[in-house]
């Protein structure tokens, strides 16, 4: 390590996006039923980056990828979007962050 840097642990995106991805996965979980096919195995992954805005501020991007292993992509695609409509965390960003559903 460098002289004069500091040990800061995480950075706040990185934070944010495990916590999104944890309650993504279980709306994702939901979903599925919902729509009548169960997953199992799954994953998600949120990538989150900070963007400038053109008001010279920040905002967030997000990513969420998942893997849904014996589902067919589009249904695996309808499934995403039925979770990132009951997603707590896709609520609260809805019209604040740009999120991106894809499926891995």
């Amino acid at each position: 390590m460098e002289k004069g840097i500091e040990t800061r642990g995480p950075n706040p995106e990185l934070l944010f996006a495990g916590a999104y991805s944890a309650c993504y996965h279980g709306a994702l979980v939901k979903a599925a039923k919902k729509l009548g096919t169960p997953v199992q195995n799954s994953i998600v992954r949120a990538l989150v980056s900070l963007v400038e805005d053109d008001k010279g501020g920040s905002g967030l991007a997000v990513e969420l990828h998942a893997q849904l292993p014996d589902i067919a992509p589009d249904q695996a695609q309808r499934i995403m979007e039925e979770a990132h409509q009951t997603c707590p965390y896709s609520k609260a960003l809805r019209g604040q962050a740009s999120v991106a559903l894809m499926v891995d």
